[in-house]
């Protein structure tokens, strides 16, 4: 409505021992007053005014994390306070003037000095918008991208931008002639490149490129950007006007079946289906214009780092229909693991490089028998480097993604073998690779030799529940990797969550939780946990002892016997109960004495358990209890306990 303003709070002044904390004097607060008429009196030496142009919509459909229209903040300035958009307004003007100073330098030279000028620009801008955060530990102002998103800011820091202070205009040149420095010593004697901007579905040269090397962009995020430096650059020359010809970024075009190419459901009208196909069959005539521009023997690599499952099959799919074969693949750790996402959410600190080369025309269908059997000895053979490499959590499941579509995109189509007309659809196959890498680590939890073999016969919600305390623990965990682990399974979270009783989102009951039934004890409703909870909802695992439901243990879903884990539970809770009458009646109704699977999975929970624990010495009691009744496949226990 409109309605919403800001107050300063406080003060952050560099003192004799460090930072100091203060309340603001009157004129501090009279100083953060800017007057609109002052504003539009300096903007209208600028070209295009005020930056008034639309922030993006949070539609329908859409599954970016913008909130800030919500919000009211609507248009690219209201992104900044009235003294930030003065200051802001100030670096352009007299960029603009230091850049005409410059009319006797040559072309090249004017043009890389004004575009480092902007950088320098954009960095400050990022510094000094109303999203900017306080960083408590570090005692300093974090900037507006702390994530890849525009959410909504509550309580936001302001920057002095002519302070030598973290934020300030001097710093961000200092961080941009570092990496000029760096920069120049790598292209050392490297031949000068031609740079063109055009989109990527032209039809380029055919057969000139050796490599072609694409990292998909982050859609509106460019507009942030985008606006100051049309603003600075403007005039530069008739190319860079091209590019910052319109407003903001260059978004899809219906009709001329061209612009950035983004799966977002609002763009289409909340049409999901729609948004996927335009965005499958947008990035297939981008594959296949690098295919027709690289030589016989030439490489595409392409950076992905996403976690949607949706996301890697439209790009497996669009890079085969485009006659490509994935030849490699490397994890390659790209994010700061200290950056908010990485904190907050199931993001990846790493980055997946595809490198593909060209499908032979001569490539014949493939049988999915064969292409999974093929799959999973590449798998297994990459997933070993990349545990010893120590990649873990959601990171290590899409790191195994690229070895596995090196097996499948060999054929332009696989056919399943009991059914020849019905094609092996991409989402079926990485279904298949993601429950492969379970196993993996699985099966590193279940047998010293870390043979994936152990996992066989394992039941989904055990799978389930070893991978996540394997990663997690019993501490609260990203809702983001929680869906990605289910997904690996089989399961749902909200599954898990209601119908399974394993996940609770932390400090949320349930109404009628006490009174036993495990549907009802979940802990928060299936909408908190399904998947279009926020990046930063959190589950964790339900104890042992909160598991209170009262089939526990004793039935399964769909006539199947109850998870392993859910009888380990049992047993747990009948031990402690201290009646060894029910235990041994209990073992023998569910047929575990002898189970040498149940005995591995209790072995991987007492190692999982933390040391001294009630948990880790019932489970040990249990597992010793086995072995005193002669279970044949219970492990023995050596422990001296202090």
């Amino acid at each position: 409505a409109g309605r919403l303003g800001a107050t300063l709070t406080a003060v952050v002044v560099d003192g004799p021992k460090g930072k100091e904390y203060r309340a603001p004097e009157e004129e501090e607060r009279c100083a953060a007053e800017v007057s609109r008429e002052e504003l539009e009196a300096l903007y209208a030496e600028i070209a295009f005014g005020l930056p008034e142009e639309p922030t993006p919509l949070r539609g329908v459909g859409a599954a970016r994390a913008f909130s800030v229209d919500s919000y009211g903040l609507d248009r690219w300035s209201s992104l900044f306070t009235a003294r930030q958009l003065l200051a802001l307004g100030i670096f352009v003007r007299e960029l603009r003037h230091c850049i005409g100073e410059m009319e006797a330098y040559p072309d090249g030279w004017r043009e890389a000095l004004a575009a480092y000028l902007c950088i320098t620009l954009s960095k400050t801008a990022d510094y000094s918008s109303a999203l900017c955060s306080w960083h408590n530990g570090g005692e300093k102002i974090g900037h507006t991208f702390a994530r890849f998103a525009l959410p909504m800011v509550w309580d936001f820091c302001e920057v002095n931008p002519l302070a030598t202070t973290s934020g300030g205009f001097a710093a961000m040149a200092e961080w941009v002639t570092r990496y000029l420095d760096h920069a120049d010593l790598a292209a050392a004697g490297a031949p000068a490149p031609d740079v063109e901007t055009r989109s990527a579905i032209e039809a380029p040269p055919s057969g000139r490129f050796d490599a072609i090397v694409t990292d998909p962009p982050y859609s509106d995020l460019m507009d942030f950007f985008h606006v100051w430096l049309r603003r600075a650059l403007h005039g530069l020359s008739d190319e860079i006007d091209a590019a910052f010809a319109r407003p903001t970024g260059p978004k899809w075009d219906r009709e001329a079946s061209d612009g950035e190419l983004i799966d977002d459901a609002s763009r289409f009208g909340g049409d999901r289906a729609l948004s996927k196909a335009t965005y499958e069959d947008g990035m297939a005539r981008a594959f296949r214009a690098c295919h027709a521009a690289l030589t016989p023997e030439g490489r595409l690599v392409v950076v992905f780092a996403n976690k949607s499952p949706d996301a890697w099959e439209t790009l497996a799919a669009a890079l085969i229909r485009a006659g490509f074969v994935v030849d490699a693949s490397w994890p390659v750790q790209t994010e700061m693991q200290t950056r908010q996402r990485s904190l907050a959410s199931a993001a990846l600190s790493s980055s997946i490089w595809l490198v593909c080369r060209k499908r032979p025309a001569t490539a014949r269908p493939g049988w999915d028998n064969i292409v999974l059997a093929a799959m999973r000895e590449k798998v297994a053979l990459r997933l070993r480097g990349f545990w010893d490499a120590g990649i873990r959590g959601p990171d290590f499941v899409w790191a195994a993604t690229g070895p596995a579509l090196e097996a499948f995109s060999e054929y332009p189509v696989v056919k399943a073998a009991n059914a020849p007309d019905r094609p092996m659809s991409v989402s079926e196959f990485l279904s298949d690779v993601r429950r492969t890498v379970v196993d993996f680590v699985v099966g590193r939890l279940l047998a010293p030799d870390g043979d994936a073999a152990a996992a066989a016969g394992l039941d989904d919600a055990t799978a389930y529940y070893l991978l996540h305390r394997h990663d997690f623990g019993m501490a609260d965990a990203p809702v983001g990797a929680c869906i990605l682990y289910a997904l690996s399974c089989n399961l749902s979270d909200s599954a898990l969550v209601n119908r399974f009783d394993l996940l609770a989102r932390p400090g949320r009951p349930r109404p009628g939780a006490e009174d036993g039934d495990a549907e009802a004890a979940g802990e928060t409703d299936e909408g908190a946990a399904a998947s279009g909870a926020g990046s930063g909802a959190r589950l964790r695992l339900k104890p042992w002892d909160r598991r209170h439901g009262r089939r526990l243990g004793l039935e399964g879903q769909g006539g199947r016997p109850p998870p392993l884990i859910d009888r380990t539970h049992k047993l747990m809770q009948l031990w402690r109960a201290g009646d060894r009458a029910k235990v041994d009646g209990y073992l023998d109704a569910q047929t575990l004495k002898r189970d040498a699977l149940f005995a591995r999975v209790l072995q991987a929970l007492i190692e999982l358990a933390e040391a001294g624990s009630d948990e880790r010495a019932i489970l040990e009691s249990v597992s010793n209890h086995l072995a005193a009744r002669e279970g044949a496949g219970a492990p023995r226990q050596a422990a001296l306990r202090l």
